[in-house]
């Protein structure tokens, strides 16, 4: 099976994602696309890394990821040596994006498997124009055909890191941010479950952000533990800390994102203390 997925800030007014759709059936016609998401915002390459984070174990070994976030080659930027199109090896797949920040975010903590640049791109200026179809995606294609990655990569030590927020711990207080809103408005927050747990499963907490009226004090199992319209806390198929309004996203409300305020980036403070020694809830803030 050639699996391939496309990543993307294009948006699909416009024909760049048919026409790289159309590149890969040129050079595998038994590819199968899947798209993971083509509205990235510009240039935002930690939200890329976020997309593909949450969705590329659901893939099997050998399958293609092509991140077309900010994709055009760039020399001697911001005093580095620039930022040229690699290719990664990681769990069994192989990503290929600019490093331009993709990979470091996309690995947090973790190692690639490899890591490899690929060769003889800076001698063809034309390519740039439309760097994700003209060079990425005939990299991956030749993935999928079968040749090796070293038959036209060089092996590489050092790939970049795109700032992204990460959850800090302070004494009885977790700080997170908002680090993605979905279609139904709901806050997705970079809180993962194994560092909530830290404080210990049973430990009462209260999660809040903007002013008093916005807390929630427990953890649902699902968005229907609540009645619609109220909110709700629950840890996601990512487990990753997500604060929605069930069934709350339509026409009037726009979810939680329209009805708190909220924006990415964002705080949300997560305090754990026990029951009863705040007299009130504005001594929480």
């Amino acid at each position: 099976m050639q699996i391939i997925t496309l990543t993307s800030d294009m948006g699909l007014k416009d024909h760049y994602v048919a026409s790289m759709k159309g590149t890969v059936l040129g050079l595998v016609p038994d590819a199968r696309i899947i798209d993971v998401s083509h509205n990235i915002r510009p240039f935002n390459v930690a939200e890329a890394a976020y997309q593909i984070s949450c969705c590329y174990a659901d893939f099997p070994a050998g399958t293609v990821h092509v991140i077309g976030v900010d994709s055009e080659p760039m020399i001697n930027f911001g005093g580095t040596d620039g930022a040229f199109p690699c290719i990664m090896v990681f769990a069994g797949q192989y990503f290929i994006s600019s490093d331009n920040g993709f990979f470091g975010t996309f690995l947090k903590d973790e190692q690639p498997d490899a890591f490899y640049r690929i060769d003889d791109v800076m001698s063809n200026p034309n390519l740039f124009k439309f760097p994700t179809k003209s060079i990425l995606i005939p990299a991956a294609c030749r993935l999928l055909n079968g040749e090796n990655v070293t038959d036209f990569c060089s092996t590489q030590e050092n790939y970049k890191r795109a700032f992204s927020q990460a959850a800090v711990i302070e004494q009885n207080l977790i700080k997170g941010n908002v680090c993605h809103i979905d279609t139904f408005g709901n806050l997705i927050t970079n809180v993962n479950k194994e560092l909530f747990e830290r404080f210990g499963k049973n430990e009462p907490f209260t999660i809040y952000w903007r002013n008093k009226d916005y807390y929630i004090d427990e953890i649902s199992s699902a968005y229907n533990s609540v009645p619609n319209g109220e909110k709700v806390a629950i840890f996601n198929h990512n487990e990753l800390l997500e604060i929605a309004i069930n069934r709350g996203a339509n026409s009037t409300s726009g979810g939680a994102e329209r009805l708190f305020g909220m924006r990415v980036g964002d705080v949300i403070r997560i305090e754990f203390t026990p029951r009863g020694s705040r007299t009130t809830i504005e001594s929480l803030f």
